[in-house]
């Protein structure tokens, strides 16, 4: 009797500790997701959405590209699942990807046409222009996802702090997917920086849920500038799309035209291939240098990221002068191998006699005396 006792005893505070440790579960779990819905953003509503319904690029409730897009393309045969998680492709690289501290830029006094690129991994780059900072797309979590449990993790830490960053006189944003917009360096750059964001329209719906003063937004549609620290910087049209949740195309997305009094520098954002970079270069070009998105493409989704090839047809287009890659080797997004964007761009840009840089992260660019092309990537690939 006392044994069965005894066992009945155990049983039940067994019970009890499983019931506990499931508990302490789910509180951990709720913890750790706490800030999702945040990040997930804000919606459009008020003066905001009845600026995006006057917008050419919206209709039927979202914006719209110029031409007929899709996300994903369905391809017989092919499961890419399957190829996602058994697929040979080398997807990260062999050894640490080496990064660098940005070198001293040059004194104030000799800035008045200074240009300089300072990559620091997947879209984020600093542009130093006549002695003013443009910081674009700054991503500087652990994963681009609105969990910090889940979603692509980094393949390389930033090459600094995001509080080691320069006084900044704008912050651009491209587009709201995790990897462009990230809320925990919005806020870290609200606190550290007086900057103010320029955005797409609609994007600001979700700086102004992360705290962001509405003297800090300002929203273009395309074709629509804003002057800053005496720059003038325009939205221009990008073939893409937008999304943070389940609802899609909420806002726009755009590329970039940064002018200065005698420097221009083009940011492509995330893009597929289209005759829109003519028309951009056209208004706007040439450019001293352009910044163009190389990585993240597949044939599945052919319309909304550029292949490499398709980068330096952009870039022609765009009446480019110096080509530096970006939107690859930090976040692992797509089934090729992590090498092969700036390889394929490499051969392409040599077989076409265009000028190219492939900065290290955290290396500083100067475009008129940009560093020879070394290879440096394929030791680590």
């Amino acid at each position: 009797m006392a044994r069965a006792q005894s066992t009945d005893v155990e049983r039940s505070l067994g019970r009890r500790m499983r019931g506990v440790a499931g508990l302490a579960a789910l509180a951990g779990l709720a913890w750790v997701a706490r800030d999702v819905p945040a990040a997930l953003g804000g919606r459009l509503s008020g003066a905001r959405a009845e600026r995006a319904a006057r917008s050419p690029q919206f209709r039927d409730g979202t914006f719209h590209n110029q031409a007929g897009t899709r996300t994903m393309v369905a391809e017989p045969g092919r499961n890419l699942v399957r190829e996602l998680i058994f697929g040979k492709q080398k997807r990260h690289p062999t050894t640490p990807v080496p990064l660098l501290r940005p070198t001293a830029a040059p004194a104030q006094a000799e800035r008045a046409d200074e240009l300089n690129i300072v990559w620091y991994g997947h879209a984020s780059t600093l542009i130093e222009i006549e002695g003013r900072r443009v910081l674009l797309d700054p991503v500087w979590s652990d994963r681009c996802s609105p969990s910090g449990l889940v979603g692509p993790r980094r393949l390389h830490e930033p090459p600094v702090g995001i509080d080691e960053l320069p006084p900044l006189d704008a912050i651009l944003i491209s587009h709201d997917h995790y990897d462009h917009l990230d809320m925990a360096t919005v806020r870290a750059l609200l606190a550290a920086q007086s900057a103010p964001f320029l955005v797409p329209l609609g994007v600001g719906a979700h700086l102004d849920r992360w705290g962001v003063p509405a003297e800090r937004i300002i929203e273009l549609d395309w074709s629509e500038s804003h002057r800053v620290a005496g720059l003038e910087i325009t939205a221009t049209a990008a073939q893409h799309f937008s999304g943070r949740g389940l609802r899609r195309d909420g806002t726009l997305w755009s590329s970039w035209v940064v002018a200065g009094a005698r420097r221009k520098v083009f940011y492509t954002g995330d893009s597929g291939y289209f005759d829109g970079y003519a028309a951009i270069g056209a208004e706007h070009g040439p450019f001293d240098v352009t910044l163009m998105q190389i990585g993240a493409y597949d044939r599945a989704w052919p319309t909304i990221h550029m292949f490499p090839e398709e980068a330096v047809d952009a870039h022609v287009d765009l009446r480019g002068g110096l080509f530096v890659p970006v939107h690859w080797a930090t976040f692992n997004l797509a089934l090729h191998d992590w090498s092969e964007p700036v390889d394929r761009l490499w051969a392409e840009a040599k077989a076409r006699d265009v000028r190219l840089a492939v900065p290290r992260p955290g290396e500083r660019v100067v475009v008129d005396e940009p560093p020879a092309v070394d290879g440096w990537w394929q030791a680590i690939a």
